[in-house]
Parts: C-alpha cells; sequence; structure tokens
C-alpha cells in the first residue's frame, strides 16, 4: 500500500514549468508560456494534485484567445480551466468517509462552526444533500437521542426540506439542523440500549410471550391461556401494575440508562417515578 500525500505548491509549479518546455509530454516548441505568477496561482488552485494542475493547463491552452504576443491567460480563465477551485471530494473515496466522519465527530463535540465547515466541504463538492440528511437524522438518535426529543425532529425537517426545496435551496435548511445537532445536550444511551437488547435477542434466540402478554385472537387462544392474567393499567389506580413484560429468562433486564444531560434528566425522573409505583404496587400485593 503506498500512502499518496498532496504535493506543495512549489512541487506543483514545478511540474507545470516542465509541461511547458517538454516537446514530447508537453507544450515544448509551441511557442506557449505562462507568467511565473500565473503559473503559481494555478498551483494554488491544484489543491496539492498534480493531475488536476495538468489538466487544468491543458484546458487553459485550449481555451484561451491569442494575441499578437502569444497566448493570453487571466486569472479568470485559469480558474475556470481549474474548475473554480475544485474542492478535493472523492465520493467514492476515502476522502468522502474521512469528511463524513469530521461531520459526526465535530456535531458529538458540539462544535456548530466546525460542522458548518464540514456540511459545505460535502454540498459544495456536490454531495447528495439526501445522503447528508439521512446521516444527520441517524446522528440525532445515536449521539442525542432524548437527551433533546427535538433533535430527531430538527434532523427530519432539515430532510423534508431538501426533498420540497431541493438545492441549492435546502442547503440551509441543513445548516440549521447541523448547528440544533451540535449545540444539542449528547446521549448515546438510547444506542447502548438497542445494543444490549439486540445482544439478548441474539444470544437467546425467540424466547416465547408470556402467555399473559398474549392477544387471544379466536377462541382456542383463550382456551390454552393466552392473555389469562393480563392486567389492564387503566383499570388500576395510577394507571399501572406490577407486571413482568420479558420472557422469563429475562426477567429484571435494565436496558436504558439515561444519562444527567438535557431532557433526559426527566427521563431518570419518570423512570424512578415508574418504578417506585411498581414497588409500592408489589408490596401491598404482598400484605
Amino acid at each position: 500500500m503506498f500512502i499518496l500525500k498532496p504535493l506543495g505548491e512549489e512541487e506543483i509549479a514545478k511540474v507545470v514549468a516542465r509541461a511547458l518546455v517538454d516537446p514530447a509530454a508537453g507544450y515544448g516548441g509551441r511557442g506557449i508560456a505562462i507568467a511565473e505568477d500565473d503559473i503559481r496561482y494555478l498551483a494554488y488552485l491544484s489543491f496539492g494534485d498534480a493531475r488536476m494542475a495538468l489538466n487544468a493547463l491543458e484546458m487553459a491552452v485550449q481555451s484561451a484567445g491569442r494575441t499578437e504576443k502569444g497566448i493570453a491567460f487571466t486569472r479568470e480563465l485559469l480558474e475556470e480551466a481549474a474548475q473554480k477551485r475544485a474542492i478535493l471530494y472523492d465520493k467514492k473515496g476515502e476522502e468522502h468517509y474521512n469528511i463524513i466522519s469530521a461531520l459526526h465527530k465535530s456535531l458529538r463535540g458540539g462544535d456548530p462552526d466546525a460542522s458548518l465547515y464540514w456540511l459545505a466541504r460535502m454540498l459544495e463538492a456536490g454531495e447528495d444533500p439526501l445522503y447528508v440528511a439521512r446521516r444527520l437524522v441517524r446522528f440525532a438518535s445515536e449521539d442525542i437521542g432524548n437527551a433533546d426529543p427535538q433533535a430527531l425532529t430538527a434532523a427530519l425537517n432539515g430532510m423534508q426540506a431538501i426533498h420540497f426545496l431541493g438545492i441549492p435551496e435546502g442547503k440551509l435548511a441543513l445548516a440549521q439542523a447541523v448547528a440544533y445537532l451540535a449545540l444539542a445536550p449528547k446521549s448515546n444511551a438510547l444506542y447502548t440500549a438497542y445494543e444490549e437488547a439486540a445482544r439478548d435477542v441474539r444470544e437467546n434466540g425467540p424466547l416465547p410471550v408470556p402467555f399473559w402478554i398474549r392477544n387471544p385472537v379466536t377462541g382456542l387462544m383463550k382456551d390454552i391461556g393466552y392473555g389469562k392474567g393480563y392486567r389492564y393499567p387503566h383499570e388500576e389506580a395510577d394507571a399501572i401494575v406490577d407486571q413482568e413484560y420479558f420472557p422469563e429468562e429475562l426477567s429484571g433486564r435494565r436496558y436504558y440508562r439515561p444519562v444527567e444531560r438535557g431532557f433526559e434528566r426527566e427521563m431518570i425522573r419518570r423512570i424512578e417515578y415508574w418504578r417506585g409505583l411498581r414497588k409500592k404496587k408489589r408490596e401491598k400485593n404482598a400484605e
């Protein structure tokens, strides 16, 4: 494996200068010359990529008008030849994943400015805005969750705006979502909770649903015990019962552990409230 790094502007300028004088693989002997400042400008526009510089040089030569003094190169012509300062972004290569990773980590780190920069890097390079929107929706649940339940709404609104407006009008909607997600309190409690639940599913297989929470659709199902012993919470005080809903093998499992950030503080309070009511019901039933 060879790791390729961007060339410096001085190195790019040497490549361009060599192409101008090489008679076999360049423009040597054709009377084509570019001012040294313009060569350096072309190197600047190429972002360390010699291929981009040579392609831009070829396009500039083909597009430039001829005068008595030779070919007339302008800054505008060089910019156009370099595809208006083409942004390094291979949508199917490593840089694609590097930049989406940078966006995720900037969001997770609570930096709206860096997040907006990486968003702009993708959108200005022609990335599919719906791809970005999908990643924002995922981020809202994975890294924020119930610490700020409105984060998912913000991400979905951004995605809907892209569907409705398209590009370029929808860019600001994604920028609005990105700024909101960056500044939202963070929690991965839902992510870890689901992973733990999924691990139990994989390790324990398809455990049978307890009979008392099965729905007795037919008479036969009712006769063999479907729904027997189920207690309807709305018929109980406080609309809560002390009843097991897990398969017997997983009784008492706890997956969701909210953090003391954002709205999840309220989720902790609610969990403690419901657990307290169930405990009182259990103690009362034991009397």
